[in-house]
């Protein structure tokens, strides 16, 4: 009986050991995947909104791609719309999809993505209020530094490259000559 117990033991610690392995591979395997599919990366100030197309808290109806509101859609003041990829806070990753044009005036000041009210409560720890379109138990903080990654460019017009503010009118052109990313980003 002792043996069956050593038997059992023995192979519970072989099946574990490789389900170790297995997924560490296989996350490995994720992360190198992710960056090869990065399209391009950075660091910029985010905001937030919700257009929920009734004209209150500011929004200004439905959102330029002609997509409802919704998790995930951010407006970008340069980048085609349609361009996918994530965004990273304080350990966070979450997609998103440019749906919208925007931030407008906050972009010359640095502010180069306007995402979602409720990807931004779901990165910061706050909640989405849906009376006030906004986002509570931040301490009424609307701008946080994101890392974020482009993964596929969208077919519209717009900058494929790094964002550039709205004034410059980046948006309305169509760039047929996507950002390259350099090798040291690409291995590193």
């Amino acid at each position: 009986m002792r043996s069956v117990a050593m038997l059992a033991a023995s192979v519970l610690s072989a099946v574990t050991i490789g389900a170790g392995a297995t997924q560490a591979h296989a996350q490995q395997e994720s992360t190198t995947a992710t960056a090869q599919h990065a399209m391009l990366m950075g660091t910029t100030t985010a905001s937030y909104f919700w257009d929920d197309s009734s004209g209150r808290a500011g929004d200004t109806g439905l959102p330029a791609a002609g997509k409802p509101m919704q998790k995930g859609l951010v407006a970008s003041p340069s980048w085609p719309l349609m361009t996918e990829g994530y965004v990273m806070y304080q350990g966070k990753k979450l997609p998103f999809f440019v749906g919208d044009r925007g931030p407008g005036d906050p972009s010359s000041r640095g502010v180069m993505l306007d995402l979602d009210a409720k990807t931004f409560a779901e990165l910061t720890g706050g909640s989405f209020n849906a009376h006030t379109l906004g986002v509570d138990g931040v301490g009424g903080n609307g701008h946080i530094k994101v890392d974020y990654v482009v993964t596929k460019w969208g077919d519209g017009v717009g900058k494929k490259n790094y964002p550039v503010s709205y004034s410059s009118g980046a948006w309305a052109e169509k760039d047929a000559g996507p950002a390259v990313m350099p090798v040291s980003a690409e291995n590193g």
